[in-house]
Order: structure tokens, then sequence, then C-alpha cells
């Protein structure tokens, strides 16, 4: 069967046939037709219908027209003809239309503005243009304003107005500063559409006197400038230092600096407003708006989602951009501004308009006199277009008239045209938003068939490669085109040829016996003509002898071989190549007729050679390796690869089987293991040699298995130990017989790349299981579980076939049949496909969150029905993200997160969840397609978690007996702080720790003084918060107390004469030792006679009172709490802070104490009143503590004294 495509006789398909043949004819019919073929005008080339020109150079309004005869121009402006013979300042360009009007020496462009239309026009009809308004753009200045600054408090909004002049084009409006730098913008201060400058909240930097609007007009290349705008922006800092003499410490810093506010909108105004946009055009919707903090924007489509991969955010999402709108994006936009404190939303309906466009444009419609066509002009928009026909130009209701032509809305139909009823027919699409104008010609033409190919034209190709033999013709009627082979051969028909539409015939696979002259036959019913045109086929160039590989030694002398077959008619080039490059240009590379020598080898000779042969039809390329090595010390026996087989012979040839036979070439001292049969298909894969079959190297001949239709050749390679040897030269060529296939194609699958297609692909068999000619697949499918038939197509060289129109992701039965000249392969065994899948319908439903701990949820949802899949269901996607931390209650934009959880997996696990916060989740069904729509918001929340470290701990104003604690809130409460925890241990100078006292601190405190401390000192202390969850990690510092710069000794004060001494930490000051130790004797005898007088004396005023009147207020430290009480004496009562104690080794027993003032401590400066009594903060504990560290919970004896000082 011929593979000729047939014109439907019909006359709709005619017509649409002869209009996609007058497209053709444009560009490759040739110069002498185009000059003899009358043709009516064609405008080609126009001006924009909004024409915005320069007003300072000439104004060209283009016109450009084909047609035969060539046609003439004229114009109308403003609707009225346009005579420019009588303006000296408008000139036409020659053989053109196009209109030059002199501006640049006198002339006024606004002079010239108004609607103009070109008309081209020969015999055969007239073409019109757009109507070209032309307007001069204008840049006028700004008008002058008085500029008042603005005083703005803040955290207010402000508004800075451009309102640049009207210019045409609009201006594009940006905003600097006077050094010309752009001023930065954020999501608290951006530009508006509308040029102005909206800040959400002002800030103290925003304080300047150069905010400058410019607008920019393109045409003109002019830049406007508006006055400088003044902003003095009032903290709430600046006004406390004004009225600090007024209020006090309570009233300036306990306010907030800035008051927090509620967004409002700032543009648009009110609740809704409304938005008309043409379809095509680009959609921009804004929303900005004021409060503090900045509010975030956020936008939806009421009842509907914004279409994805047109959708864009602008200007910090303020501004909503969607490209090429459609009716269907017609609806309800709603922005919603959000901060911590509230939100507001604006709704924005929005109307989509359409100007026309076009449904079917008229075509250009070439008939045969007596034949019959329709031009159709079929355009939509919104409101729905008028349309209005035009013949040359004039209304057709006053056109002249043809009886050959019937107008029906917007069809016109022609029946029995006659030449004269070539004519240009123009079509107006037009509503209140524009209008579309297309010419159509309808040209009668009676044409006798023309062959345009050169007579007697040579082709040549290569066997068993394609031909293309062409037979380009013109003709109307269409003429129909036959091939015969030779002069008064017979029509040539069948698989081996195929048909083209342009006259071309294809040989798929051309032999030698294909060589000839083909005639083309070109015949309508006004005459025929024909043309031959040559064809030789030529035999391919082959490398029988390839180079082989080579090691030499270094200094010595090699040849590779290249000898060549080739087609005698055909001249042969051979180039050298080394490494894929040119050959050194050096003296010692000979290149003969058919073998590159190289003398005196060196190490850079090692490398590839390679041998390329040329032709005009064909080239073909053989490699071999260089290795050059070191010339041995002494001689050795030599192993080397075998010599190839050679004297190759076919015996007992049958249809599917052959013997081969050979002598085995020199093993070169090392045994042939084996020999490797390979054979080449010269008939599909010419020059490709295949792996066949192996055999022992004892055996010489062998039994082979063969296709039908293969041109089989044979080689034979002998290996031994060192390697293979070069092939041997082919066996003489066997051609096997035709025969059905006898396997089917591999790799069946059956995958839809559309919603509504199913792609069914195969692996084509290659050459040689083809069989036969004519190879082509049966395709065939049917919707599996229905009881339809099966639909097959036939189909050749493709590997791929593609079925619209399918349901959505349904289940087909698929089966790929091959087939040739001869027959059917086997039947094939069917596979399941499916067509193509779409995004996935419902969101999974019944979401539930249960919250494990602070940081882990498990989210749970209903699996959606596998109907609403619409594909392979690859899993469920949980995007979840933090909205609020509960104990900050601020907001911040977070990132989504998103975990994927593959199958049908209906739970899953969500990690890493941050404490005490506010999430959101939603879950979404994924199958091949992409991601199904969202399940509605889940809000769940944390529980409270451990906090993080203090964010600091600083130590500060160190005394001789306290020191003044700091800290900062943790970074991450992770829930409310319910208190502090601090612990702190004295250390001595080995480093051991002493004993460790804890105080509970409120919350709300950030510092803390520790009174009653060891003078000379190091301290240790660990600092940690608590939520009601428990302790976090805890932060460590150090810090010592200073020392007594009073001396070392201080005499009593009273009525008792003993002394108290004070111990120094000789650790700290090394430079004193020396002189410590020369004194030492004197102190010890010192200490030795307090000692005495303290046991011989009676006891102190001051323990008897003590005694007689116990302060109530002294309690002694908490063993349950480890806390300590608050000490005063009488007249004193300020308590001292919660924490302040004495160290555990200055502790006051009551029942042994007596009146030596060592027990009260060394920590504090005792003072006495006139009655004896001790002024003073004393600390003790209800019992004495086991000691942590080396430092004596008693009263110091002589020896302990004398220890401080060693």
């Amino acid at each position: 069967m011929m593979k000729k495509k047939s014109i439907s006789a019909s006359k709709a398909s005619l017509v649409l046939f002869l209009c996609q043949m007058i497209s053709a004819l444009d560009v490759p019919l040739d110069s002498k037709l185009l000059e003899e073929l009358l043709q009516p005008p064609t405008i080609t080339q126009q001006s924009p219908k909004d024409y915005i020109v320069d007003p300072r150079e000439n104004i060209v309004i283009q016109c450009e027209a084909k047609g035969k005869p060539p046609p003439s121009f004229s114009w109308t402006r403003n609707g009225t003809h346009f005579d420019i013979d009588k303006d000296a300042q408008v000139t036409m360009k020659p053989n053109s239309g196009t209109l030059v009007i002199n501006i640049m020496n006198g002339g006024k462009a606004e002079a010239y503005e108004g609607v103009y239309q070109c008309t081209a026009r020969n015999e055969r009809g007239a073409a019109i243009s757009n109507n070209i308004v032309i307007r001069p753009s204008r840049s006028p200045l700004w008008t002058k304003e008085k500029l008042e600054p603005n005083h703005v408090r803040e955290g207010d909004s402000l508004v800075l107005h451009c309102r640049p002049p009207v210019g045409l084009p609009p201006p594009i409006i940006f905003w600097m500063d006077n050094a010309f730098q752009r001023l930065p913008q954020s999501e608290r201060v951006s530009q508006g559409l509308n040029g102005d400058l909206y800040f959400s909240n002002v800030q103290p930097e925003d304080t300047r006197e150069d905010y400058i609007c410019y607008a920019r007009f393109n045409h003109t290349q002019t830049i406007q400038q508006k006055q400088p705008i003044s902003v003095k922006v009032f903290s709430m800092d600046s006004l406390n230092d004004t009225i600090a003499a007024n209020l006090s410490d309570t009233d300036i810093y306990g306010a907030k600096p800035v008051t927090e506010r509620q967004p409002i909108l700032l543009t648009p105004t009110g609740s809704t407003s409304t938005k008309v946009e043409l379809r095509g055009n680009v959609l921009l919707l804004e929303c900005i708006a004021a409060g503090l903090p900045t509010p975030v924007i956020r936008w939806i489509k009421e009842g509907g989602e914004l279409p994805v991969n047109r959708t864009f955010f602008e200007n910090f999402k303020k501004t909503l951009k969607i490209i090429d709108v459609s009716e269907a994006d017609s609806g309800n936009y709603k922005c919603i501004a959000r901060n911590m404190l509230g939100s507001v939303h604006h709704v924005i309906s929005v109307t989509v308009k359409a100007a026309p466009y076009w449904i079917t444009a008229p075509r250009n419609l070439v008939l045969s006199p007596g034949e019959d066509g329709t031009l159709i002009c079929r355009a939509n928009g919104n409101p729905k277009p008028n349309i209005s026909w035009f013949a040359n130009g004039v209304p057709i209701a006053i056109a002249p008239e043809d009886p050959s032509r019937k107008v029906d809305g917007d069809t016109i139909i022609f029946s029995h045209v006659q030449e004269r009823s070539s004519a240009v027919y123009q079509c107006n699409a037009s509503n209140e938003y524009g209008y579309l104008l297309a010419n159509a010609f309808v040209n009668v033409l009676a044409e006798p068939p023309r062959v345009l190919t050169p007579a007697n034209k040579l082709y040549q190709v290569i066997a068993d490669s394609p031909a293309l033999l062409d037979c380009a013709y013109f003709g109307s009627p269409k003429p129909e085109i036959e091939w015969f082979k030779g002069v008064k051969g017979s029509i040539l028909r069948g698989n081996e040829y195929v048909f083209h539409d342009n006259g071309t015939l294809e040989i798929p696979v051309a032999q030698k016996d294909s060589t000839g002259t083909y005639t083309c036959v070109a015949r309508n019913e006004l005459g025929k003509v024909q043309n031959e045109v040559r064809l030789e086929v030529k035999d391919p160039t082959m490398i029988i002898k390839q180079p082989e590989y080579k090691v030499i030694q270094r200094y010595g002398q090699v040849s590779f071989e290249c000898i060549i077959r080739h087609d005698s008619t055909l001249l042969p080039t051979v180039i050298w190549l080394k490494d894929n490059d040119e050959l050194p240009d050096d003296e010692r590379f000979l290149v003969g007729k058919d073998n590159l020598t190289i003398m005196n080898v060196t190490d850079k000779d090692d490398g590839t050679y390679t041998c390329i042969v040329n032709t005009t039809l064909d080239s073909v390329s053989a490699s071999a390796v260089l290795t050059v090595v070191a010339a041995p010390p002494t001689p050795a026996i030599i192993y080397a690869r075998p010599n190839p087989p050679f004297d190759l012979e076919l015996t007992g040839q049958l249809e599917r089987s052959v013997e081969l036979s050979w002598i085995p070439g020199d093993e070169n001292n090392s045994p042939i293991r084996n020999f490797v049969i390979e054979y080449e298909d010269g008939l599909h894969e010419p020059g490709v040699w295949h792996y066949q079959t192996e055999v022992p190297g004892t055996q010489t001949t062998v039994q082979l298995k063969l296709s039908p239709y293969v041109n089989y050749s044979f080689r034979v390679i002998a290996v031994n130990e060192i390697g293979r040897s070069q092939p041997s030269e082919p066996s003489e060529q066997y051609l096997t017989k035709s025969a059905n296939p006898d396997e089917n194609p591999s790799n069946v699958q059956g995958i839809g790349s559309e919603p509504d297609n199913l792609v069914i692909t195969w692996e084509s068999l290659k050459g040689f299981q083809s069989n036969g000619p004519g190879l082509q697949y049966k395709v065939s499918w049917r919707q599996k579980d229905v009881d339809d038939e099966w639909t097959s197509v036939i189909v050749a060289n493709v590997s791929k076939y593609i079925v619209s129109g399918t349901p959505t992701f349904v289940p087909y039965e698929i089966k790929v049949q091959a087939l040739n000249d001869l027959g059917y392969a086997p039947e094939p065994s069917e596979v399941i496909g499916h067509s193509g899948e779409d995004l996935p319908m419902v969101a999974p439903g019944n979401v539930q969150v249960h919250v494990i701990n602070s940081t882990l949820a498990k989210v749970h949802w209903d699996p959606v029905p596998l109907k609403t899949v619409r594909g392979h269901l690859q899993g469920y996607k949980v995007y979840y993200w933090k909205v609020q931390s509960l104990s900050r209650r601020s907001r911040r934009h977070v990132e989504k997160k998103i975990l994927t959880f593959r199958g049908n997996k209906t739970f899953g696990m969500l990690p890493g969840l941050e404490p005490y916060s506010s999430y959101k989740l939603n879950v979404r069904v994924v199958n091949g397609k992409g991601e199904g729509p969202a399940s509605p918001d889940k809000v769940f929340k944390t529980p409270e978690g451990v906090p993080s470290s203090p964010s600091f701990l600083k130590i500060t104003n160190p005394t001789l007996d306290s020191l003044t604690l700091e800290w900062g809130s943790p970074t991450h409460p992770n829930g409310v702080l319910t208190s502090y925890i601090l612990k702190f241990q004295p250390i001595n100078n080995t480093h051991e720790l002493g004993p460790l006292v804890e105080i509970r601190i409120p919350a709300n405190e950030s510092s803390l003084i520790l009174k009653n401390l060891n003078y000379s000192t190091r301290y240790k202390f660990y600092f940690n918060a608590q939520t009601s969850v428990g302790s976090g990690s805890q932060i460590t510092e150090e810090a010592v107390t200073i020392m007594d710069e009073a001396g070392i000794l201080r005499p009593a004060v009273g009525a008792g004469k003993a002394m108290a001494s004070r111990q120094i930490d000789i650790a700290t000051q090394g430079w004193f030792i020396g002189l410590m130790c020369a004194v030492a004797l004197l102190i010890l005898i010192l200490l030795i006679v307090c000692f005495i007088r303290r046991n011989k004396g009676g006891k102190y005023p001051v323990k008897e009172k003590e005694d007689a009147h116990a302060d109530p207020e002294i309690q002694p430290m908490k063993e349950d709490d480890g806390t300590f009480g608050e000490y005063s004496d009488a007249e004193d009562h300020k308590p001292l802070k919660k924490g302040s104690r004495t160290p555990s080794d200055r502790t006051v027993k009551k029942e042994d104490s007596d009146d030596s003032l060592v027990d009260y401590g060394e920590g504090v400066n005792g003072q006495f009143n006139e009655d004896g009594s001790f002024i003073g903060q004393y600390s003790g504990k209800k019992e004495k503590e086991p000691a942590e560290g080396n430092e004596s919970s008693e009263a110091p004896s002589p020896v302990n004294a004398m220890n401080s000082f060693v």
C-alpha cells in the first residue's frame, strides 16, 4: 500500500489544503514563477495601532505590501484622503507605502496627530492596514508646589505623595536622595503602584530632608524631579528628654516608648473595591497597610485558588501580580494585613473583559475557476465582538456585487468562482475594548502544472541509506503527482517507496539496483508535465586493513596500515590524526598511500593514531594505540598476540544457518585459547561488527545460526594469554531470505504525559530482528475492565504513539506487535498502562494532632478515596509552621517545614518543635502529577519545656563582703518562668570547693546583691532558670571579693580588750611573701596573747546582751531550702536582699559562743555602741554543716591563723 497522504474529496478539505498551499507558495517558489503569477496585495509590515512618537525626531509610519503586479499605495488621515503631495514635510518611500514626516526641519509633531490608514492596491484587489493612531510623547515639568515638612511621631504611618505630571506614555516613578541613591525599601517602607511612598510605621532613622520623587519618561529619555520632601520623626526618647524634669522615673521609663497599633489599610481605602482588566494583560492588585509591628500581607481568592505558575508576589507581598489573565481569573481577591494585635482585610472584585481575539482568522484562498471555497472569520471577546466584512477596503454591503459570493455572518461562501472574483477581503472584529483587522485574499488562478525541480538533476547516495528525489511543483488546481522508474516504466507503488505531499519520492533503503532514471509526472485538468532525475547508488567506503596496536622500543620505527576499499567513482581522501589532533609537523612522520610510518620513535609519539577516510558521500575511520617502551637490556622470548586467522570460507548455506571455517594465524609463542566470531549486517548496520559466538582454540569450524533478511559477513579473532589478534579479513557476504518477525518489541509501557492522553512506548527491533523489509508496528489498546474492542494503528520508524482524549488515570491493556511485508510476529503479550495523571481532587480529612511532648507531636489523617487521587499515590505531605511563641506573644515569618510520608501512610511524627508555641499544619496528598489541595489548617500548641540557660550572668561591684549579680532572661524561655536558682560556693587556694548554698529568686528579678561574703575570697556561681516543667541548663561564673584595704589588725571598740584578727589571702599577694615571713613571729606572739586573754576573761557585754535579748529577726538558715533569713539590729531595720549571708566558716552557735568578737565572723567591719552592743549584720546556721572545703567552721585558733599565712 502506498504511503502517499490522500486528499479528501470534500470541498472543505480542499479549501483547507489550498489555504495551506498558498502559505507554502510564499517562500519555496522560484523567482521566475513569482514574476509570472498574479497575486492580490498582502500587507507585510505596518506600524503599531497605538504609535507614540518622539516629537524631536522624524515620524516614520510604516506600510509595506507585496503583490503581482506590485501594488500602489494611498493613505487616509482621520477618515479622509491624505494628499501627501500637498504637504512638503511628508514624503513616501519609493516602491513602498511608508510615510516619512520631516519634523527635524521645521515640522511640529503635534500638527500630525491623528488616525492614519494605508491602502495597497493592484488589479487583483486592495488590502488595508490597521488604523494607526499617531501621538507625540509628552514629558511635562512638575508643577511648582510648596512642600511643608512632615513631623511624625515614631510608630505612626506616613504617606509621601509623588503626584507626577501626566505624560505620554506614563512615566516610571522611583525615589532617590540628593546623592542619587535609591532609597531602601522593605516590608515597612515601600513604593505603591501610584508612585507614592508608604511608611507602615516610621522610625527615627527615617528622619531626613531629601526624599525626592523622580519621573522618567522613556520616549524622550528625560527625568523630572520633584522638590525634596523633609521628614522629621519624633521619638519617645527625645520626648522624655524634654519633659524628664516634670516626670518621675516610673512615668518616663515605665511606659512603652512606642504604642503598638492594629493594622489599618493605607491603600485601597474602605473594605471593598473593583478592578477591570483585559484578557492577556497583567493584573496588579495592591494592599499597603499601616501598623506596629509592621503588618504582613497575605492574598487569597475567595472561592478558588490563585492560578499556579501565573501568580507572583511583588513589593514584599503587597502587590499581587497575575500574568496573562483570562476570564477565569475574574472573582473576589482578598488581601489580609495582620500583625500580633489583629488584622484588617479588603476585597477587590476583579472583572476580566476581553478585547477581540481570533478563534479562526480568515486565510488566503487560491482557487481555480469553477471551484468553491469559504472565508471564515471567528473572534471572541467580552463583550462579544461584532463582525463586519469589507471587500477591497469598502464595506461589503456597498461593494460591487459578486454573484459567486454570499455573506453568512462570520463566513463568506464562494461558489463557482471566476477570475473576476479575485479580491482582498477584510474582516473587522470589534468591541468597546478594541478591534482586530485581517486581510485575506481570494486569488482565482488557472495554471497548468509546472515542475520546479531542475531537469536531469543527479542524486548520489551510499548503498543501504535513504534516497530523496525531489519533484517541487505548482499548478491550479493542485496537480496530482506520479513517479515512474525509467522513461517508459510502470508507476511506482509498494512499501519500498514513500510518497510525500510536496512531491518528493523517498527510497528508505537504496540498493545498487535502485540506480537509474526516475520520472515525475504532474497533471491537472489544464495539462500535465514531467521531469526526469537520476539516482546513482555508490558502494560504501570501507577500511579493509585497519591500523593495529603497536608496542615499539624507543628510537625504533613503526608503521600503521590503513587499506581501504571504495566506490570507483568516488575520490577518497585519507587523513591521519594523533590523539584527535593533526599530526606533529615533524619530518619523522611519513604519510604514504595506505600507511603511516614514524621514524626514530620517541616517548612523545605515544598515543592514539586515527585513519579517517572521507568521500563526498560518506566517511569512515579506524584507530590504533602506539605504546613506546624502553629497549630491553638482553634479548628475550617475545610473547605477542596471535596473528589474525585467514582464508575464511562459508559452506552449507541454509535459510537459518551456515558453516564457517578458517585457518589460524601464528600463535606467537602463546597458545590460542579460543576464537571469537563476529558478524556485520551490511543491510541494516554496515561497518558495525557484533559478537556472534566463540569456540575453543582447537576448533576451526563452527555452525552459525542466522536470522532472516540479514546480509551477513563474518570475521574471526584469535585470543591467547597476551590478548586478542586483529580481526581476520571479512568473509564473503550471505543474504538470508525474508520471513515474518520472530519477536515483538520489548519494554512496552503506557504512561500518560497529560491528564487526557496515553503515551505508548516500546523498544524498537534492531535491523536484523525485522526479518524482512517494511518493518512496522501494530499498536493496540483498550480500556481495562471495560468491554471495549481493541483500537489499533500501524506505525513505522517510531517507538512511541500518543493516544489522545482518554479519561484521567484509567488502566489500559496495551500490546505492540511487529510486522513486515511477509506478515505478523507472534501474538504479543499484554501489558497494563495508565492514562495521564491529574492533580488530586480532595484533601485528607479528619486531621488530628496528638502532642506527645514539648518538641514532638503525632499527626493522623484519614486517607483520601483512591478515585480522587487521579494518579499513582506517592504519599502525603505534611506542611507545618510555627505561628507564634506563647511566652513572647510575638509573631514572625517562619518558613514552612515539609515532611513527606510515602505510600498510604495515615500518620506521622513531627519532630523538632519548639516548646510552648502555637503551630499550624495541613496535609496534602501527592501523586505523580503533584500535590492536591491542602486540608484546613489545624492549630495545635506545644506544652512548656525547660528553658535555655540565662542569656548572660555578670558579677560586678565587688566589695569586702558583697558581690552584685546581674543576668539576662533565657533566649528561649520555652514556657512561663517561675524562678531563678542561684547556687554558689567558695573556692580555696588549692581550688577545692566549699559548702554549696542555694537561693531561689523570683522570675521578675534581673539582679541581686550578695552580702556577708568572705573578703578576698573566690566564689563559683551556678545560675539557671525554671519553668513549671523543671530547671534549664545552667550558666557558671566566678568572682572574687576585694581585700580589706584598712590593714591587717583592727582594734576593738568597747569595754572588752580583745582584738579581732583578719586573715589575709597571701596567695593573691605573692610579692608580699618576704615581708610576711619577717613579721610572722611577731604575729604569732600577738595571737597567742589574744587567745590566752580570751580564755581567762569573762563574757563581753555584747554576748550578755545577745543572750539576754535574743533578736527575733535573727533566723537560722533553713535546712530544707538552703535560704537565709534576714538580720538586722535595733537601729537598722532595712532587710537584706534575699540570698545575703555569712560564709559557712563564720557560723555563730549560741550554746558554745563566748564573748570573743571572732565568733561573729571576720567579714563584717564590727562597731560597738556605747553600751557595748555590737552593731552589724550576723548570719548563722541551725547546725554546723560538714565542711565541703578546707576552710574551718570554727573560730580561728593561733594555728589556723598561722596557716593562713603559709
